[in-house]
Order: C-alpha cells, then sequence, then structure tokens
C-alpha cells in the first residue's frame, strides 16, 4: 500500500528536509521505492548552467528512485525569498494547478513511500491568490508538521496545527526537532505540545553530529507512520 504524505514546518528553517532526508533514507535502508520531492524552492545556485536548490538536491539524492532534478524539484527560483516574490521577479506565474500537475505526473511512477515538502510554513503564498496549502489541500496528503523546539514554537505549531485541520487534512502527526542550543525549558514545552496538539508526536530528533546517531532515530520515525 503506497504511503504519501506532504511534510509542512511551523515557519522557515524548520527541519523539513532534514526530516523528509531523514525518512527517505530510512525508507531506503528497509528496501522501500520512496520518492521525495520538493514541487518549488526559491534559493538556487548556478550548476552547469542550470539552477540547483540545495535541499532539492538532498532529497534528491536520498530517495531509492533515482529521479532528474526538474522532477524532484520542477520550479526552481534563483533568489532566497518569498517563492511568490521571487517568480515576480523573473516574470514568472505559479500556480498551486501547475505545481499538482508535475506532483501527480512523478507519482505515477511506481513507490511506497512520497514526501512531499513545502516551502517555508504552511501558508506561504504562491501568487496574489494562492497559497502553497491550497496544493496541500489538492492533493489531500495525510501531513507531517516539523516543530523547530525555540522560543515561540507553541504558538506557531498551535497555529499551523489548527489551520491544517480547518483545511480538511489529516495531520499525521508532527516531530520535534532540536537545534544545536537546547531552549530553556525544553521538556516543559515539550510535555505541553503534546497535550495540546491532538495529533501523535511521531518522534523527537535531538541535535546529533553525525548520520549514523540519527539512523536509528528516523527508522524508528518511519515506524510511526
Amino acid at each position: 500500500m503506497k504511503k504519501r504524505f506532504f511534510v509542512t514546518g511551523i515557519d522557515t528553517d524548520a527541519g523539513k528536509t532534514y526530516v523528509t532526508v531523514g525518512l527517505l533514507k530510512a525508507a531506503k535502508r528497509a528496501g522501500l521505492k520512496s520518492i521525495g520531492l520538493k514541487p518549488i524552492a526559491a534559493g538556487a545556485d548556478r550548476v552547469d548552467g542550470n539552477l540547483r536548490n540545495d535541499d532539492a538536491l538532498l532529497i534528491q539524492q536520498a530517495s531509492s528512485v533515482k529521479l532528474a532534478y526538474e522532477q524532484v524539484n520542477p520550479v526552481v527560483l534563483e533568489e532566497a525569498i518569498a517563492p511568490h516574490i521571487a517568480a515576480m521577479k523573473e516574470g514568472r506565474l505559479v500556480t498551486a494547478s501547475r505545481l499538482e500537475g508535475f506532483i501527480k505526473g512523478t507519482l505515477l511512477i511506481p513507490h511506497d513511500l512520497a514526501l512531499v515538502e513545502g516551502a517555508g510554513g504552511w501558508r506561504v503564498p504562491l501568487n496574489d491568490r494562492e497559497l502553497l496549502s491550497g496544493l496541500a489541500k489538492s492533493l489531500g496528503f495525510p501531513v507531517i508538521m516539523v516543530v523547530n523546539m525555540k522560543l515561540g514554537c507553541l504558538n506557531h505549531a498551535i497555529l499551523t496545527a489548527e489551520a491544517i485541520v480547518r483545511d480538511g487534512l489529516t495531520l499525521a502527526g508532527w516531530v520535534a526537532n532540536t537545534g544545536v542550543e537546547v531552549m530553556p525549558c525544553y521538556e516543559e514545552n515539550l510535555a505541553s505540545l503534546t497535550s495540546m496538539l491532538s495529533a501523535p508526536l511521531l518522534g523527537v530528533l535531538p541535535w546529533c553530529e553525525n548520520e549514523v546517531d540519527s539512523q536509528q532515530t528516523f527508522d524508528e520515525l518511519l515506524l510511526a507512520l
């Protein structure tokens, strides 16, 4: 049975790519056919004359199903700013229906697990009329919410969870992502979120200096989905 999820964060730099890549690698270790997609990315460098986003490259490399870069990241924008502003500055119009078409086309490829990573937080604009959350609604995949455990995360996490449910989607669960510096009253904040969010806590990601240390955590996280 195919499993498909949309990965969002409570804000930018929440750790969406870290979680997406970790789960894709765990799926590869489990012998699953996995696909990771980053349909829109803002912030890219030119590699051999082509724009390439670092997060999308990591996702491409972590997927066990080998895809062309353009399949993983069909819309790449050069400036590391809000996607709709980056697109406007490049004279491009990005729509939810166009992104949905790219995603559904790629997901015709046989797979066991597919992860579609968003950009920024849940309500990031795509253009002057549409939000990235509209793409998630059209896809209808359950949502994994990544919470970067820092001051302000309680408000951002609760509001994001409410918005996901209000949009008619299933919040499959949330992941607590710990940075290099542990926030004050970490355990108390984690307990507050656990009691206030209706969705299950899928896993707690401690700061790891190397990938080997994090493998077991992501293997367990994969099993929780």
